[in-house]
């Protein structure tokens, strides 16, 4: 058979049959002009188009093409417009251009086929009829070549006009162009149409199936669940499915009573049906998450010996053997009627005498968690019994939240400051606090955000206050006061000596070899330098003398040398004396 070269064009994502048209525009830099020149100077404006190249396989089908349309746009692109004319064989590939790709081919025509009249008459009246069907009952079908299809005769031109026209991909085409037998073509473009009626049949009924399940103004969650149900089809893996198995399996987890599991179940069910991408699912989520992460029957055990409660105690807080005792007995007779219906301790003393540290020392001595809330200055019932989750930005309030983060139901929570709460015409301040103090009431405690109870009896609350005045009388009937006066000046010493200077000198990195402080000069500290109940600015003007110390051993490079801090001292580290005797 004759065979003959033609220069070679190569298409990349795209696919042309015979009787088809393409529009090309090429980027100049990207283009081989001498392929062009040479289809038009010597070939009459014929140019192979090859579809793939595979420098392994050069046996393949490609398509004789006509440029009709050559012209060089203002941009300085070039436009071609081609007409697949028919099928060569491709014998060998020439001329490879710098990126190794060809630039002419040597081919030769097919045989001639000799078909069967009859059945290529039947082919050509069942392709009509199906493609009719086909065109009629897919919404999204294009009824463009229903024109050209009635007036064609040639099979062989009738299927390579169809198949571009209902398939989707450059894979699927291809198939067309490799296949030289018509017939063969015919059978190939009747199975396609089947298959994409076949195809459309299923998403209708993906569609039903969805449409039984909304409601019809539910736009963007029939579409989730349209791209649910075609994953389900296809076997892909859902995340969001997987998502919502392992909150349901949280809540099957959770000692908590029915109908929190049942709300939890019904707030996940609503959470699947919202559209990710909507921020009320970021809402729903954060609610579901704060439910599951609250400690629903989950308790510590506590220390029942009193014994090292009482040593625990000592051994952080000096004195005050009032206090401790008063506290031993409360939690003797808490421990001993194995009731939690007591009052509740009201620690009341001015500021620095450890009122929060001694909660801390309790709350470690007896082995619960221990959280602190301060109420000073809160006007809004709010800020304690939490918004409603149909607010922006509302999450749980203060109690709430300090149970979250104790992560159990019974640890020990110090409500600070309850005598400097606002309150005004919306908030009461003591009617808030009564609430969630009294044993009776606190164990169906609804917060606002939760809105399910949530059990407080096993709470133990401790409250602070600097002035017994300022509490009302109402709430002050249900606690037990317990009064911290204050130290004194020999008490303070011995907090200094055992507690305060070696706080001090660790923070600061020093040890006690490097720095001493005499008695007198401790006490002329006290007496001269504060005048406090507590000790915290006795902590402070410590702190300045062993600040002085280190500024002055690093700059004069003298971090060996040991210092002992006397009386005639002080006014080097701590200027002149604030105080004087007579004035205390």
């Amino acid at each position: 058979m004759k065979k003959y070269n033609l220069p070679v064009l190569l298409l990349k994502g795209l696919v042309l049959l015979p009787h088809n048209y393409l529009k090309l525009e090429f980027d100049k830099k990207n283009v081989d002009n001498n392929v062009i020149d040479e289809s038009i100077l010597f070939h009459d404006n014929n140019i192979l188009v090859v579809n793939e190249y595979d420098a392994s396989n050069p046996n393949k089908v490609g398509i004789i093409s006509k440029i009709e349309n050559n012209y060089t746009l203002p941009n300085g692109n070039i436009r071609l417009d081609i007409k697949g004319l028919r099928r060569v064989q491709i014998d060998s590939f020439l001329n490879l251009s710098q990126v190794d790709e060809p630039l002419e081919a040597i081919i030769c025509d097919l045989d001639k086929e000799a078909l069967d009249e009859k059945e290529a008459s039947i082919l050509m009246s069942k392709i009509k009829k199906e493609l009719k069907s086909y065109i009629k009952n897919i919404p999204y079908a294009s009824n463009s070549i229903i024109d050209i299809i009635d007036e064609e005769s040639d099979l062989g031109k009738l299927v390579d006009i169809v198949a571009p026209n209902i398939l989707e991909t450059k894979e699927e085409i291809l198939k067309y162009v490799d296949e030289t037998d018509t017939i063969k073509r015919s059978e190939m473009l009747l199975e396609d149409i089947y298959h994409k009626t076949e195809m459309f049949k299923i998403e209708r009924n993906i569609d039903l199936k969805v449409k039984q399940n909304m409601d019809e103004t539910q736009k963007e969650y029939f579409l989730k669940e349209k791209m649910r149900l075609i994953k389900e089809e296809l076997g892909e893996h859902v995340t969001k499915d997987d998502e919502i198995d392992e909150l349901k399996d949280k809540v099957s987890n959770l000692k908590c009573n029915d109908a929190v599991k049942q709300r939890l179940l019904k707030e996940i069910n609503r959470y699947e049906g919202i559209p990710s991408i909507s921020p009320e699912a970021n809402i729903e989520r954060e609610y579901i998450d704060c439910l599951l992460s609250l400690p629903w029957g989950i308790y510590t055990e506590d220390n029942n010996n009193l014994s090292e409660v009482k040593k625990n105690l000592d051994a952080s807080h000096y004195g005050l053997d009032d206090v401790k005792e008063r506290i031993l007995e409360y939690l003797a007779v808490r421990q001993m009627s194995h009731d939690n219906k007591g009052t509740v301790i009201c620690l009341v003393g001015p500021p620095g005498v450890g009122k929060t540290s001694l909660a801390i020392s309790i709350a470690k001595a007896i082995n619960k968690k221990f959280a602190k809330i301060s109420v000073n200055g809160i006007k809004d019932e709010a800020e304690i019994m939490g918004h409603r989750k149909t607010y922006v930005g509302a999450m749980p309030g203060r109690i709430m939240s300090a149970i979250k983060k104790c992560k159990t139901s019974n640890p020990l929570i110090l409500i600070d400051e309850i005598d400097k709460m606002g309150s005004n015409d919306h908030f009461d301040a003591t009617t808030t606090l009564l609430n969630i103090l009294d044993k009776e009431q606190n164990k169906y405690f609804s917060d606002n955000y939760v809105e399910e109870e949530f059990d407080l009896s096993n709470v133990m609350f401790i409250l602070t206050a600097n002035y017994l005045d300022d509490i009302s009388e109402v709430l002050k009937d249900r606690l037990e006061i317990i009064n911290i006066s204050g130290y004194t000046e020999y008490e303070k010493m011995d907090i200094a000596k055992k507690h305060l200077i070696k706080n001090v000198l660790e923070e600061s990195g020093l040890d006690s070899k490097s720095f001493k402080i005499t008695d007198n000069a401790l006490l002329s500290i006290i007496r001269d330098y504060t005048k406090e109940a507590g000790v915290r600015d006795l902590k402070r003007q410590i702190e300045k003398i062993v600040r002085k110390i280190v500024t002055q051993m690093l700059i004069n490079n003298e971090q060996s040398i040991k210092i002992t801090i006397k009386p005639n001292d002080l006014e080097k580290y701590l200027d002149k004396p604030k105080y004087h005797l007579t004035n205390l």
